[in-house]
């Protein structure tokens, strides 16, 4: 019954069904084959987003819609400009820094792609920059939003592997400055290799100024975050926050959003918000068949029964979840691997909030890997460049991206994840 399911799942999937109905159709009719009374449906649908923290996923993308809207990431762009636009090739690594700064903010890699791309890419097509690399040195950026706190795929790993989001937001800060370092350093090693100019001189007045204008968004994740890691509030609540503090910030400081925009952002917001419960809903489903045909444990045991060698084990699991990032996005692979490989991993003695980790990031690169690759999309979107250019320049920042994912499945403590 498990082979027709999943047989059922990669036909929807391929004939074009969106990802939610195909995961609810095929587990619908592989439990009334089974017999199963359909009721259990609806019931696990609820079950599956009846949970506080789920709360956070509506409010982190509000939060980050407000941000990328307004002009708090022009803002950010000119702040890491006066950090590190000095440099030879400086826009480049500045769009990476950028990234970085956005990515405490939105908790997506694809309005972090998006924030960035807008406003770097002009400036760099004006000043002889490769198009098509810079478009995806900034996609391979946004991958960054997803790992560095507040991470919207984080929460949703945390609920279906009743784990403290806290632990998994605290777990990804040094993996996420590492990924960010290791794409400057590709971007310094191109910027000689192809003579880019240096940007904006080195200046104390300069970033001070630009600190000034954009503190108000470098605020954010200090009260996101810190009002989490010192218990002043939960990550449900911390978004709310948020919330409030982008409205006020968009609406009475930078006054650069007006009732019309703001009714377009809500409507936006909550269709992205729609998509990702309705996935939720569906997958919570898919995993309590699993669960009850004890699917993850026959698998854990399959895989024991061959070899018992962490590394070994690890390498497979990886393997999966960047395979599975290929062909499905970040949210929908997470829900449909999560409860698959977890008992497996837990097995061998990978500690939960490690292999959330793991999973994060690997689906992180998914992001800039077509044919699914939402990061480039909407880079190609925005700079109006053909995908197959933007795909031929990602191969390095792509190996890059890996060679931190190895670090994190097999050097955790180098890498410095605290959980």
């Amino acid at each position: 019954m498990t082979a027709i399911l999943f047989v059922l799942f990669f036909v929807f999937m391929i004939i074009g069904i969106p990802i939610a109905l195909a995961i609810g159709a095929s587990t619908l009719i592989a439990l009334h084959l089974q017999g199963v009374p359909l009721m259990v449906v609806t019931q696990q649908m609820f079950q599956g987003i009846n949970s506080f923290a789920l709360v956070a996923i509506p409010m982190f993308i509000l939060t980050g819609d407000l941000m990328a809207q307004g002009k708090i990431s022009e803002k950010l762009v000119n702040f890491a400009d006066s950090l590190l636009g000095f440099l030879k090739g400086g826009l480049t690594i500045v769009s990476v820094l950028a990234g970085m700064f956005f990515a405490a903010i939105s908790g997506s890699g694809a309005a972090t792609t998006a924030a960035v791309s807008s406003t770097l890419v002009p400036e760099l097509k004006r000043k002889g920059y490769d198009p098509a690399a810079a478009a995806s040195l900034i996609a391979a950026s946004g991958t960054i939003g997803v790992v560095i706190p507040p991470s919207v795929p984080m929460i949703i790993y945390a609920v279906i592997a009743q784990e403290s989001v806290a632990k998994l937001f605290m777990s990804g800060f040094i993996p996420g400055l590492v990924m960010g370092l290791g794409l400057m350093a590709i971007a310094l090693f191109q910027a000689y290799q192809r003579n880019y100019p240096k940007g904006t001189p080195l200046s104390l007045t300069t970033i001070m100024r630009t600190l000034k204008s954009a503190s108000w968004g470098l605020m954010t994740p200090v009260i996101i975050l810190g009002g989490i890691f010192s218990g002043v509030f939960t990550p449900s609540e911390a978004a709310v926050v948020a919330v409030n503090y982008a409205l006020i910030v968009s609406f009475f400081i930078y006054r650069d959003l007006n009732l019309r925009q703001m009714y377009h952002i809500l409507m936006r917001s909550a269709m992205t918000t729609s998509v990702i419960m309705l996935v939720i809903a569906m997958s919570a489903v898919l995993s309590w068949t699993l669960s009850s045909w004890q699917v993850p444990s026959a698998l854990a045991n399959t895989v024991l029964s061959y070899s018992t060698n962490t590394y070994m084990i690890m390498f497979l699991v990886v393997l999966v979840i960047l395979l599975t990032g290929v062909f499905i996005e970040t949210a929908s692979a997470l829900i449909i691997l999560t409860p698959v490989l977890l008992p497996l991993v837990t097995q061998i003695g990978i500690d939960p909030i490690h292999f959330g980790l793991i999973i994060v990031v690997g689906l992180a690169i998914g992001m800039i890997t077509p044919p699914v690759a939402i990061n480039l999309y909407v880079a190609s979107s925005v700079t109006q460049l053909p995908l197959e250019q933007i795909t031929k320049a990602i191969v390095p920042y792509l190996l890059v991206l890996t060679a931190v994912l190895m670090l994190v499945v097999y050097v955790p403590m180098i890498i410095g994840s605290l959980f």
